[in-house]
């Protein structure tokens, strides 16, 4: 087990609630997990089953129609729920980062990347702007950005997508933070340039010993850069534990599902048919009963009406079922 101050961001019981126009829309339900330092959680999932709105609750940039509770929301032993807004912000940028999924639109393109770069290093670091650029050169060049002093005087759209995604992770590392969030840092990027993002995303989190917490839908991405998984559906955590016993022994049927959605070299054949999930991901919005999956999975009974059961085994491997082993 972890030594408590191994533990840099600890969730219990976080929920996220939306206003909408036919009724109150269950975001996030119930959700719990914590993240060590050095160690990376990735946070898989369908679209639109919690992972951002997760992410955004952590870091207090929900939308106004959103409220948020949690038994306990702690940032390196601090309790966020019973923060203000000022000292939110003061972690936020500063020990809290964030790399959001596209940064045409998360870098404001009336500023120069240098202005960007040294606006929030002078703001938490009291920094001048000559030590704050040199902070910004040193980074861009640590991200793998040739002529980093040059770089600094250009826009966003002077930027190849590549490009602007280093730059994020370069922002997201100005002040030296405890906690790394990558919300799908690489949807937006081609085949190759993902592969060099995630790796250089692996190489910074163990040379600075950072707790990242990585959203993705990419399983084979997970595969390759997480310790530990947690699978998110309909809002919440079905099932979590070491990525090597997750995908190795998939307890939940979602999992399962999900798992066998992905083709194997050497063992799909080429044209062959691929696993799949038959239905569609339930409506969130009013009252939700009972497991989420059932209308969906092949092993559901009469008991899944009710709340299923959190089980676990001796390695930290939880899952949502009445069943003690879906396989």
């Amino acid at each position: 087990m972890a030594n408590s101050s191994d533990i840099v961001l600890e969730v219990d019981g976080l929920s996220v609630d939306i206003r909408t126009a036919g009724g109150t829309l269950h975001a996030v339900r119930d959700i719990s997990f914590s993240v060590k330092r050095g160690e990376t959680l990735c946070l898989v999932g369908e679209s639109g089953c919690g992972k951002s709105m997760t992410s955004l609750a952590i870091m207090d940039l929900l939308p106004k129609a959103a409220t948020k509770t949690a038994r306990r929301l702690a940032f390196a032993g601090e309790d966020l729920s019973r923060a203000g807004k000022g000292r939110i912000n003061a972690l936020r940028g500063n020990s809290m980062s964030m790399i959001f999924q596209e940064p045409m639109t998360a870098l404001n393109p009336a500023y120069t990347i240098g202005n960007q770069l040294v606006e929030a290093y002078c703001l938490h670091k009291k920094a001048s702007e000559v030590e704050a650029r040199e902070r910004a050169v040193f980074l861009l060049g640590k991200v793998g950005i040739a002529n980093a002093a040059e770089r600094l005087g250009q826009y966003p759209h002077q930027l190849s997508g590549g490009l602007r995604q280093r730059v994020m992770i370069a922002m997201a590392l100005m002040c030296g933070p405890e906690l790394l969030i990558a919300d799908e840092p690489t949807t937006a990027l081609d085949v190759t340039i993902q592969a060099q993002i995630l790796r250089l995303l692996a190489d910074l989190q163990r040379e600075l010993g950072i707790a990242m917490v990585l959203i993705t839908h990419d399983l084979g991405i997970v595969a390759r850069i997480a310790d530990r998984v947690a699978v998110m559906y309909a809002g919440q955590i079905v099932e979590e534990g070491p990525t090597a016993s997750l995908f190795n022994a998939p307890r939940h049927p979602y999992t399962q599902g999900l798992i066998a959605c992905i083709p194997v070299p050497g063992r799909t054949e080429p044209g062959g048919r691929l696993g799949v999930i038959p239905g569609v991901v339930p409506s969130l919005v009013g009252e939700v009963r009972g497991c989420s999956f059932r209308d969906r999975c092949t092993k559901a009974q009469q008991a899944c009406l009710d709340a299923p059961p959190v089980r676990e085994t001796a390695d930290g491997h939880r899952w949502r079922c009445i069943l003690e082993n879906a396989a």
